[in-house]
């Protein structure tokens, strides 16, 4: 059935329409069974409505659904609590969207640097980077083509290569407040910074005082087999921002920060839903869930099953590249098919992201099991 014309166009949609999921799976209209590596973009952490999740709901909506952000619930600050006691950054506050908790960490970066560094704005950020869809953050972002979109853009971004040091160094000076990125590009095709470059990085950032802000939306929350990725690099930064998984499927972001940098007053920063309690409730759930060591163990112990299988794969077929971490895992194609691969894989009923024409993407639920991902395998294969 096709789509209703009402629906204003963003993107070429299939006409397939998917009205029930289940753990990894999501079904059509029809009834036939599609396997879904793509889980809303990273976001449903624990698969398609999770028992916990509706638990969560349910019992929340019948307390409280929405109360102001001027007030304080038993939600909001439970989670805020939780997350900040996991992360070792003691603010929190919750927004809707990945975009909306970076446009925040810009906003508070350019505050702090205003208070703290004679009124310094200046961030500097990556190529290729992907941050978010408001302005300021797709000013941020270094997506091909973004530049030439809806100009003018917010000044302010100093843009630099990856992995590239002495870049960044000559990048910072008496404007520059903070370096923005995420230690593996999602969007770009799942491309890690290097170790030594992100501990070289905080090692700079404090020798020049401005703040590491580190964009975890699509890498926190479990998804690399520890709960932020940044622990995997033995740092900390100064803001964090997360989305996607951490509400397993409803709108909930957040941004962290140390207690030293957290300099919003009052009337800086808000939002009319940012904390409801109905968010908060299932979020609180999802990242309890999520943060338990023997989760986390079972994540890293698919995403290394997963990898292994595909690097069989691409080396029985001749493809390339298998990176990633944990359960953020992309596969390189050598040719520009990663299209037209995830078209004949719907046929196959299975869901999978081509983030760039040379490469697909794989965001499985991370409670996944080694049977879903042989079946994804076997999916796969005829599509390739």
């Amino acid at each position: 059935m096709q789509a209703p014309d009402s629906l204003m166009f963003i993107t070429q949609r299939p006409e397939v329409m998917f009205v029930r999921g289940e753990g990894s799976w999501l079904y059509d209209r029809e009834g036939a069974a599609y396997l879904d590596f793509v889980q809303g973009w990273a976001v449903n952490a624990l698969g398609h409505c999770s028992p916990l999740m509706r638990e969560a709901l349910a019992t929340q909506a019948a307390q409280v659904i929405n109360v102001s952000p001027a007030y304080y619930n038993e939600p909001m600050r439970r989670l805020a609590d939780r997350l900040a006691t996991l992360s070792g950054l003691e603010r929190v506050f919750f927004a809707n969207s990945g975009a909306e908790a970076n446009e925040g960490a810009i906003k508070l970066a350019r505050k702090w640097g205003q208070r703290e560094r004679g009124g310094a704005y200046e961030i500097v950020v990556f190529d290729d980077a992907f941050h978010g869809r408001t302005l300021a953050t797709m000013s941020a972002s270094g997506k091909p083509g973004w530049d030439r979109l809806f100009e003018p853009k917010v000044p302010g971004f100093v843009r630099v290569a990856k992995n590239d040091l002495d870049a960044v160094a000559r990048a910072i000076g008496p404007g520059t407040c903070a370096v923005m990125l995420e230690p593996i590009q999602g969007e770009s095709g799942v491309v890690p910074f290097s170790t030594s470059f992100m501990r070289q990085l905080r090692e700079l950032t404090d020798e020049r005082g401005v703040l590491l802000v580190l964009d975890e939306i699509q890498t926190g929350i479990g998804r690399t087999g520890r709960m932020f990725c940044y622990e995997h690099l033995g740092i900390r930064p100064d803001i964090l921002t997360l989305g996607k998984g951490i509400g397993g499927g409803v709108p909930l972001a957040a941004l962290l920060a140390r207690e030293q940098v957290s300099v919003f007053e009052a009337g800086d920063q808000g939002g009319t839903f940012n904390g409801n309690p109905l968010m908060t409730a299932v979020g609180d759930a999802v990242v309890a869930e999520v943060s338990r060591p023997e989760f986390l163990a079972r994540v890293s112990d698919s995403g290394a099953y997963l990898i292994e299988r595909l690097r069989a794969l691409s080396a029985e077929i001749g493809l390339g590249e298998v990176r990633g971490r944990g359960l953020l895992v992309a596969l390189e194609l050598g040719s520009p098919s990663g299209a037209e691969v995830a078209r004949r894989a719907l046929q196959g009923k299975l869901l999978i992201n081509s983030p760039r024409p040379t490469s697909l993407r794989f965001m499985p639920a991370l409670n996944v099991t080694r049977i879903e991902i042989d079946e994804m395998l076997a999916r796969l294969r005829p599509a390739l």
